[in-house]
């Protein structure tokens, strides 16, 4: 097994300023936020939203954006996206991101999952080969181990005992914005849904990350998607289930490592 860095929690970076986007979908209407250098010549790297929050991912993404065109994608009702024309469903969310990505034309992504949102991504990658060159599942979800809300509840909890400091405070108001309703229907749409059964058909490189004090997602069912994936890799960081917080340079190494492999092979049709 390979670990990056195995180092005390780093303070998280904050971006000194990102372009925000607003982009109507079928869906309902998303917001986007864009770091990093511009131009044609630095990867484009799409991450979208954890459950219902938004704001913990950005430290990971400015750590990203030195070197690449960072965008941080909000769900259709969730964060700072507008209401979504409907409760979503796995594969709604997938269309309003392959929406997302249809309007904003860029040339071909990293396209980036974390905790719920790798099944979102999964999905887009299958829709869209010739749009995602690359695809992250960052802590994915949902185990098997954990399919069902009290084991997720529970393991949620013990996860949540690794020193996130801030963390709370970032989630608590993207929660109340979502929603009790939201919320319910947020869980129960990704633990029916079983990403094991899409990463099969993504044909681009995939890299899955997971900490190594993840209590939520095994490294057995994580090592599991990178080897059900035609060109798949796994690889251990430090922290929890929300490593992107405690870590936030934890997946730059492996992440760029990516970009240069992908970007020397031929682009998937």
């Amino acid at each position: 097994m390979s670990t990056r860095d195995r180092s005390a929690p780093r303070s998280a970076p904050q971006p000194d300023s990102y372009l925000v986007r607003f982009t109507d979908t079928p869906q309902g209407r998303m917001r986007s936020r864009t770091l990093g250098p511009a131009g044609d010549e630095a990867p484009h790297v799409v991450a979208v939203q954890g459950m219902a929050v938004s704001e913990y991912l950005l430290p990971a993404l400015t750590a990203l954006s030195d070197r690449a065109r960072t965008h941080l994608v909000d769900l259709p009702g969730l964060a700072g996206s507008g209401p979504a024309t409907e409760l979503l469903d796995v594969p709604g969310y997938a269309a309003a991101v392959t929406a997302w990505l249809d309007a904003a034309d860029l040339p071909p992504v990293v396209l980036v999952g974390h905790s719920s949102s790798t099944q979102v991504v999964a999905r887009v990658a299958v829709a869209r080969p010739r749009r995602v060159r690359a695809l992250v599942l960052a802590s994915p979800t949902v185990d098997p181990a954990v399919r069902s809300w009290p084991r997720l509840i529970l393991q949620w909890r013990r996860d949540s005992r690794y020193p996130l400091p801030g963390l709370q405070q970032q989630h608590t108001p993207e929660w109340v914005r979502a929603g009790a309703r939201q919320l319910r229907n947020l869980v129960s749409v990704h633990l029916r849904d079983h990403l094991e059964d899409v990463i099969g058909a993504v044909r681009c490189p995939v890299l899955v990350l997971r900490g190594e004090h993840d209590e939520v997602s095994t490294e057995s069912w994580a090592r599991s998607l990178a080897d059900l994936a035609p060109e798949g890799r796994f690889e251990a960081v430090p922290g929890p289930h929300t490593f992107v917080w405690s870590h936030p340079t934890a997946w730059c190494t492996p992440i760029h490592d990516l970009i240069s492999r992908a970007w020397d092979a031929p682009a998937q049709g």
